[in-house]
């Protein structure tokens, strides 16, 4: 988890990018790289696989202030996509404080969603983590593909929701990043369920790139604080 360096008074906080092969994780990262100012950013990182590339940087937001004094560097991974690389996806997991599931909106691509997204709750309770409590956004990539898939089928297919077992959360909980929507709500046969924040994306243009990232920041701040 978060690591504190008090001799740069900075948290380090881990973001993993997780998802199918070529759905869009590396453009993710490529597009926040080449956006944030190179003063405030490190070294990217390529390591080459045959079809897809693993990278990393590390950068310190400037707006999004500070904790007790100490400043937050955020270090971004995305996992190789190919299920035969899974040892390396789960070591990159390791300490991990939030995550950002690319999935493919494309319908072709819905099997490759859907076994990422087992794969990352298998890999997450191996060491321990509950999903259900920590940092957690999907991102629908290619949104401006004409097979991609209605919001509608992929929210019920990639977050369908958990069932809410404290009585005290049994009530709606807007989602802050979407008006009108709820994260935690009633489903018509009485059960109340919770969903993790979603975003739209065009990554390759950049459309909702840093509305994913700035989510799940927040909400790693907001476990800090």
């Amino acid at each position: 988890m978060s690591m504190i360096n008090y001799a740069s008074r900075e948290i380090n906080c881990k973001i993993v990018f997780y998802g199918p092969g070529l759905g869009g994780k590396t453009t993710n990262l490529e597009f926040v790289y080449g956006k944030v100012s190179p003063s405030t950013r490190g070294k990217l990182i390529s390591l080459a696989t045959e079809t897809e590339r693993t990278l990393f940087f590390d950068f310190l937001p400037v707006d999004l202030g500070t904790i007790r004094g100490f400043k937050t560097r955020f270090h971004l991974y995305t996992v190789p996509g190919q299920v035969y690389y899974n040892a390396s996806r789960k070591l990159i997991l390791k300490g991990v404080d939030g995550v950002v599931f690319v999935a493919d909106s494309q319908t072709e691509r819905a099997e490759a969603n859907l076994e990422s997204m087992q794969n990352l709750y298998d890999n997450m309770a191996a060491y321990g983590y509950d999903l259900t409590r920590m940092p957690f956004v999907i991102q629908y990539n290619k949104r401006d593909l004409p097979n991609a898939a209605s919001v509608a089928e992929l929210q019920a297919m990639l977050n369908p929701g958990w069932e809410v077992t404290d009585p005290s959360r049994m009530r709606p909980l807007a989602d802050p990043f979407r008006p009108g929507e709820y994260l935690v709500s009633q489903l018509p046969t009485g059960e109340w369920v919770e969903r993790v924040p979603y975003f739209e994306a065009v990554a390759v243009t950049g459309d909702g790139v840093f509305d994913t990232l700035k989510a799940v920041s927040k909400l790693v701040l907001k476990t800090l604080a």
